[in-house]
C-alpha cells in the first residue's frame, strides 16, 4: 500500500462518457473526504464540464480534447503541459487510455493509479487487475476501488449534478414555449442510444407514449439530441396521442435542468439515464445484450427511485449490433411492462 499522507494536488482523470462521468462522483466525493485541504482537479471530455458545475469537492475542472484542441501530437503536447505545471501528486486514472497514461507519465506525476487494461498500462505506478467485464458488481465500486488500492478508505455516496439557475430558467422557459403549463407533470422519453443494440424498438416507446397519456394525462415529452430528431419523428407518428418533440441543441446544465422538472424519465441505457438519476428523478432503464460486462448489474442507474429491465433470453455470445436474434431481448421487454414501473414511479 502507498503512502498517501504526502497527496497535496490531485488529479483525476475520466475521458469517456456522460454516464461514466456521473458514476464517478462517489470517487471525487470519497477522495475529498480523505484529503480536505489537497487541490482537486478532474480532466474530462468537453461538454461534461456541465454536470460538475458546482461540485464542491473539484478545484479544477480541465478539458482534455482530444478531437480538437488536444488532437495528434502538438495537441496532446499542449495538454501534458498543462498538467506539468500543476505539479500532481497522483492521478487517479479512472479510465485508462494509452494516451492519458503517457500524458501522466510524460507530466511528471510522481504516482498513477488505474486499472491495466493493455492501454499502455506500464505506464501506471499502482496497477489493478481489470475484472470490470465479469461485471460483479456496480461501475461506481469498481471506481471507488482504485482509489482503495491507494489507501483511501472509499466509501460510496450517491452521486448529484447540481443546476445552475440560469440553466433552470431557460428549461422553464422552454417548458412554458412546448406549451406545458407551469407545474405541470410531465414524462420524459429517451429513445436514443450509441448502438441500435441497446435501443428498445421505436414502437414500443410509441405504444407506452398512448399508454402514459391515456392512463395518467400526463404529456410525453421525446427528447433527443439534433443528429437522432428523426428518431423521435418515427415514434411520434406511431402514435394516437400527439407527444412532445424536444430535440433541440442544449447544454449538458441544460438537459439536466429539464430531467429535474420532470416526473419520470424513460430512457434506453445511456448517459441521459444516469443524469436523471443523478438530480432526484425518477428513471426507468432499459437494457439490452447479455454481457455481463455491460448488465444492470455494472451499469444500472443508481438511486431506489431508479429500476433497470433486463431480459436474459439465453443467448451464448452477444453479437451486439450483429445481431442474428432480431434483438430478442429487447423485445421480450413488453410495454405493459414498462408501463406497470411507470405508473408504480408515479
Amino acid at each position: 500500500m502507498m503512502d498517501v499522507s504526502g497527496f497535496r494536488r490531485i488529479l483525476i482523470t475520466r475521458t469517456d462518457r456522460i454516464g461514466d462521468v456521473v458514476l464517478s462522483m462517489p470517487a471525487i466525493a470519497a477522495l475529498r473526504k480523505a484529503f480536505p485541504k489537497a487541490y482537486i482537479a478532474m480532466a474530462v471530455q468537453p461538454r461534461i464540464p456541465d454536470i460538475l458545475w458546482g461540485n464542491n469537492c473539484l478545484d479544477e475542472i480541465m478539458v482534455y480534447d482530444k478531437i480538437v484542441r488536444h488532437k495528434g501530437f502538438f495537441g496532446t503536447l499542449s495538454f501534458i503541459r498543462q498538467l506539468r505545471a500543476r505539479k500532481f501528486d497522483a492521478a487517479f486514472i479512472l479510465h485508462s487510455t494509452s494516451r492519458i497514461n503517457a500524458a501522466c507519465f510524460l507530466a511528471g506525476i510522481p504516482r498513477r493509479i488505474g486499472y491495466a487494461r493493455g492501454k499502455m498500462d506500464f505506464l501506471l505506478t499502482d496497477r489493478l487487475e481489470d475484472k470490470k467485464r465479469s461485471g460483479e458488481r456496480h461501475e461506481s465500486e469498481y471506481t471507488l476501488d482504485i482509489l482503495r488500492r491507494a489507501g483511501v478508505d472509499a466509501e460510496f455516496s450517491m452521486p448529484r449534478i447540481n443546476i445552475r439557475e440560469e440553466d433552470e430558467k431557460r428549461m422553464a422557459g422552454v417548458i412554458a414555449g412546448l406549451g406545458l403549463k407551469e407545474k405541470e407533470r410531465f414524462v420524459i422519453f429517451h429513445p436514443g442510444a450509441s448502438c441500435i443494440s441497446k435501443m428498445w424498438p421505436l414502437e414500443n416507446f410509441a405504444g407506452l407514449g398512448d399508454v402514459l397519456i391515456k392512463d395518467t394525462g400526463m404529456k410525453v415529452i421525446i427528447n433527443l439530441a439534433p443528429a437522432q430528431a428523426h428518431l423521435g419523428e418515427k415514434v411520434r407518428g406511431m402514435m394516437r396521442e400527439k407527444p412532445v418533440l424536444f430535440c433541440e441543441p442544449t447544454t449538458l446544465g441544460e438537459l439536466a435542468a429539464l430531467f429535474k422538472k420532470a416526473a419520470l424519465v424513460i430512457s434506453n441505457d445511456s448517459g441521459p439515464a444516469h443524469m436523471a438519476a443523478g438530480v432526484g428523478t425518477p428513471v426507468i432503464s432499459i437494457f439490452g445484450r447479455n454481457q455481463k460486462g455491460l448488465s444492470p448489474a455494472r451499469w444500472r442507474p443508481l438511486g431506489d427511485k431508479s429500476v433497470a429491465l433486463h431480459k436474459d433470453i439465453g443467448c451464448v455470445e452477444c453479437l451486439a449490433h450483429d445481431c442474428k436474434k432480431g434483438f430478442l431481448c429487447l423485445k421480450a421487454i413488453t410495454v405493459e411492462e414498462v408501463a406497470a414501473n411507470a405508473k408504480k414511479l408515479l
